[in-house]
């Protein structure tokens, strides 16, 4: 009671002492806090205000000291494998049109606006939610990997900056915008950035760009072609149309969703111009260009290993250290120069061709050729896919086939007329479906039949994983099917990943790394890029390299499809075509045309056709025109270079299979219904041999005998009216090998001709006469009607019957059966069983049936019981002592 008081009281004399309590201490740490608020905040507008200042003045500054000049470009120069210089490449600039604001087209600077920075017209040269977001995307990535520039910020990077992605470059180029804005209107910032901007391809600004890419004027672009070009600047090498036409519409396709979504037009003007496709334009070679196709393959290269963009390998001052081959190359563009070595076209439009040779010991590219008349940044349609037909045989066939170890090229094939489903494979050479055939000679003759039936035989999954091996990356659902086997894939391959992997059969097995840039320094020489060659990988045994590359040697042999491409060294390779694939016209020609070879020294791969095929657009002259440029290229190219041989692997157990049959032969025997079936025999020790047979409705041959040790033997199996084809091989047992089949020969059985039954009078059998009981047990005599009627006999029987005669019980001899006599017109119903004989004698002789009508038929027997003897067969016991029936013939 006493507390309450008191505690009050002390309450009361706090306050009057003038101790502040605890509501005092809150008032005032809330105004120091906003005292100091308010400073700091004072002192960061004073701080943003005085930067903003300092970037204004800074971008003024270098405005004013760089009002009239650009930052000059020096030119990269590129160096041959022997260190010699070749070329320098076009600066920045060089191919250049200006254009006025006015001459741009409304809807050119609305695609570029919607996919460069949408926010232009209201930006003042920085767009701060643009870099928000890119602060944070580089925070996430731990990197710089997002711009965040705006057009401005773009125009002032490309007038006086470098491409460095750093925090002093990215403030630099903040302060240049700012300052632009305010010298600049938004009109001429566009048009000074769409002038400047780099296109790919060596060109720069728009007016060029469209020109160059589309052929047209500016004012005449159509909206897919507007939105392709503002595409473009963004990864000139990635986007531009002819380099990666793919690429180039996927990113249209972007621009133009952009375009839509920001207002600037229709569903169904996107639609549109989403659907068009590109057509590049053919562009007239200038006479100071030097190695075109393979200058722009290595700044291509170099692009992408080395971090730099096209433009600044164009106009850094570089050197580009390259494995250009001049004399390769030169070889290359002369016979590519040459239009004796292609067919004449109808138009305009010719023939195109590409080729790459590459030496497979090192991967280092020593020449390309991208097509005739090649143009700077032209189509390189060596890196094209187009069908290998073929070509690609041995990368899906017969590589993974032999890898397996369960092939060789001996091993024998069934080249027949065939099919698998609704796949029907079909030869393309004079003499077609010839049977059984070796490995070796079905890839030299370039066989379609047997090259599927191998496929089929070792299963397509089988060859998917060998080509995914050798780098062809096939469509998995698409190309899982036997069509791969003849080269008929879903996408096509380029002429290097042929090249790639042919190198790998000339390498032993092991995969190549195909490169042609060697280092890049700068003007200073420090190195910028040097080239490291990856640690190689065995793709296939070496067995298998060795055994491919003998049998692709026998292509270029008298017979094989690839003679033209004969050299004075060794070389092995493989022809290809494909069909000309315009539906309902079959007329024998062709849409690609290949050959894929290789010395012991270099790889090089040459594809043949026309970038449009149509009715007035074929090959004709099929894959020996592809063979005989490879020979023609390949006889000058590789002069000088020292001359090497096929070497191989010391762990390769090579054993000839036995020699081919000779002097095989195969008759019908009408007299015994058999065909007979002999050959020579072949030299060696325990040989064997295998015949194999085809019937006229059977898809292949099959194994009809197996491990026979005579040079002949008779097929009882055969039935008339067929027909049936035959050969014979040997097979060595002590080293497992078939020997190549003989000739196949084809036996045709007659048909067996019925005469069809007359009418006859039956006539009356007798009974048989009795034998004499006792010694002789006589056989009744048969009548002339029995269960099997003769010729003009009936089944109905005569009145007559016949009855065995009675046999004497351990008679030493027989007796003879009577003999039926006809009477009333009918016939006997069974004939006179033989008297039961003594132990180990035989039976008598059945009785002769009673003659009836015009025709007497042959008796029909009874069988007597086991023990009783036996019915005698044209006059012979049965040797086994049982009762046999005699054959009816009909006369």
């Amino acid at each position: 009671m006493t507390e309450g008081p008191r505690s009050r009281s002390s309450k009361a004399e706090k306050e009057k002492s003038g101790k502040p309590g605890k509501k005092g201490k809150k008032r005032i740490n809330r105004r120091k806090a906003a005292i100091w608020l308010f400073f700091t905040g004072a002192i960061a507008v004073v701080c943003g205000i005085i930067g903003y200042l300092l970037i204004i003045l800074n971008g003024e500054r270098i405005l004013a000291e760089n009002q009239d000049k650009f930052v000059l470009p020096e030119a990269s120069t590129i160096y041959d494998a022997k260190g010699k210089e070749v070329t320098k490449l076009v600066v920045a600039g060089g191919n250049r049109e200006t254009v006025e604001f006015a001459d741009i087209p409304e809807l050119m600077r609305d695609a570029v606006i919607a996919t460069e920075d949408r926010r232009f017209e209201e930006h003042s040269g920085i767009d701060l939610w643009s870099i928000g977001r890119a602060i944070v995307k580089d925070v996430v990535a731990r990197s710089a990997v997002e711009g965040g520039s705006t057009i401005t910020q773009q125009l002032a990077k490309n007038l006086f900056l470098s491409q460095d992605k750093t925090f002093f470059r990215k403030a630099t180029e903040a302060s240049i915008a700012v300052a632009l804005e305010h010298k600049k209107t938004k009109d001429e910032i566009i048009t000074m950035y769409l002038n400047r901007i780099y296109f790919g391809k060596g060109v720069y600004g728009i007016k060029t760009a469209a020109r160059y890419y589309f052929d047209k004027d500016l004012k005449d672009l159509e909206l897919w072609q507007m939105a392709t070009l503002a595409g473009i600047p963004k990864a000139p090498g990635t986007y531009n149309p002819i380099s990666n036409p793919d690429n180039s519409m996927e990113r249209r396709s972007v621009v133009l969703q952009l375009m839509f979504d920001q207002g600037y037009i229709t569903k169904e003007q996107m639609d549109k111009a989403k659907a068009v496709k590109y057509v590049p334009v053919e562009h007239q070679k200038s006479s100071g260009d030097s190695y075109l196709s393979f200058v722009d393959f290595v700044v291509n290269e170099a692009e992408q290993v080395s971090g730099l963009t096209e433009e600044q390998l164009r106009t850094g001052g570089y050197n580009i250290y390259t494995t250009l081959n001049t004399q390769a190359q030169s070889a290359m563009e002369r016979e590519f120069e040459d239009d004796s070595n292609f067919e004449q076209s109808v138009d305009d439009q010719k023939e195109q061709a590409a080729m790459i040779i590459l030496d497979h010991r090192n991967g280092e590219i020593q020449g390309i050729i991208g097509g005739r008349d090649y143009v700077k940044k032209g189509l390189n349609r060596v890196l094209v896919p187009r069908q290998p037909g073929s070509s690609f045989k041995p990368i899906t066939v017969y590589g993974p086939a032999i890898d397996s170890g369960d092939w060789y090229p001996w091993s024998i094939l069934q080249d027949t007329k065939a099919c698998y489903g609704d796949y029907c494979p079909t030869d393309s050479n004079k003499v077609k479906y010839i049977g059984p055939v070796s490995m070796r000679q079905s890839l030299k003759e370039s066989r379609n039949a047997s090259a599927v039936w191998l496929l089929n035989e070792m299963g397509v999954k089988t060859g998917l994983k060998f080509a995914d091996k050798m780098g062809f990356e096939l469509d998995s659902a698409q190309d899982r099917n036997l069509a791969i086997g003849l080269g008929g894939l879903t996408n096509g391959v380029t002429p290097l990943q042929m090249a790639t992997a042919y190198s790998a059969f000339a390498n032993e097995g092991k995969s190549v790394d195909p490169h042609s840039l060697i280092k890049i320094t700068d003007k200073e020489g420090d190195s910028l890029y040097e080239y490291s060659e990856p640690k190689s990988e065995q793709l296939m045994k070496p067995e298998t390299a060795y055994y491919m590359t003998d049998m692709m040697q026998g292509v270029l042999e008298k017979g094989g499809t690839g003679v033209n491409a004969r050299i004075d060294r060794p070389v092995a390779g493989k022809t290809g075509t494909t069909q000309n694939g315009i539906p309902g016209l079959k007329n024998g020609y062709n849409r690609d045309a290949w050959f894929a070879g290789y010395s012991p020294e270099w790889t090089a791969v040459v594809w043949m056709g026309y970038d449009h095929t149509d009715k007035d657009h074929m090959i004709k002259k099929s894959s020996s025109q592809a063979a005989a440029l490879f020979g023609k290229v390949m006889k000058d190219a590789i002069k000088g270079v020292p001359k090497g041989s096929f070497t191989k692997p010391s762990n390769v157990q090579e054993e000839k299979p036995p020699v081919g049959i000779a002097n095989f032969n195969a008759v019908y025997d009408e007299q015994g219904a058999v065909v007979k079936l002999s050959w020579a025999p072949v030299e060696g020790t325990g040989m064997t041999y295998r015949l194999y047979r085809k019937e006229a409705n059977e898809a292949a041959f099959t194994k009809l005998m197996d491990a026979l040790d005579a040079t002949g033997v008779d097929d009882m199996s055969v039935m008339p009216g067929m027909s049936y084809q035959y050969y014979v091989t040997a097979y060595d047992p002590q080293k497992e090998m078939e020997g190549t089949p003989s000739e196949t020969i084809k036996v045709d059985i007659p048909e067996v001709e019925i005469t069809p039954p007359a009418e006859e009078t039956p006539g009356n059998g007798n009974e048989g006469n009795q034998g004499n009981e006792g010694t002789l047990p006589g056989n009744g005599g048969p009548g002339n009607g029995t269960e099997t009627p003769g010729n003009g006999g009936t089944e109905t029987p005569g009145n007559g019957t016949a009855e065995p005669g009675s046999g004497g019980n351990n008679g030493q001899t027989p007796g003879n059966g009577g003999t039926g006599t006809p009477n009333d017109g009918g016939q006997t119903t069974d004939p006179g069983a033989g008297g039961g004989g003594g132990t180990g004698d035989t039976g008598g002789t059945g009785g002769t049936g009673g003659t009836g009508g015009t025709n007497n038929g042959t008796g029909g027997t009874q069988t007597p019981p086991a023990g009783d003897g036996s019915v005698p067969v044209n006059g012979q016991p049965d040797p086994q002592g049982n009762a046999t029936n005699p054959t009816t013939t009909n006369p």
